[in-house]
């Protein structure tokens, strides 16, 4: 299964242990995905971590985008189409994006924290699942 985590996931995996941690941490340890992601999700979570000093997390993430399958192609094509899906649905910039990289990819699933009211459920190019 093709997958694209949304920033929610990755940061709960990173920094917890509560119960979104460990939802997190099964989706990550499944050996039955392979993960896909963008730019635009690695400037979401590894700024703050590197400035902040919190060396762990970083580390985590980097060794997630390290194994990540594939990337989009071009950053262009991720913009138009997180436009049109923003002007669609509502969505926030960075949900937009993410949402364009996730299609873009042919990703089966984006899995996010967002609870199932948010804009980021109502895009229909691509399977939207809340942990």
């Amino acid at each position: 299964m093709r997958m694209f985590l949304d920033a929610s996931v990755l940061i709960a995996a990173a920094r917890g242990t509560d119960e979104e941690s460990q939802k997190a941490m099964l989706v990550l340890d499944d050996p039955d995905r392979v993960f896909v992601a963008s730019e635009f999700l690695k400037l979401e979570v590894l700024p703050k971590a590197i400035y902040n000093g919190k060396q762990d997390e970083v580390a985590f993430y980097n060794t997630f985008f390290a194994a990540v399958a594939e990337w989009p192609e071009s950053n262009e094509a991720v913009l138009r189409r997180a436009q049109h899906e923003a002007n669609q649905f509502g969505l926030s910039a960075l949900d937009a994006l993410h949402v364009a990289a996730a299609a873009i990819l042919d990703a089966d699933e984006l899995v996010t924290l967002e609870r199932e009211r948010k804009p980021i459920h109502r895009v229909d190019c691509v399977a939207v699942r809340s942990l």
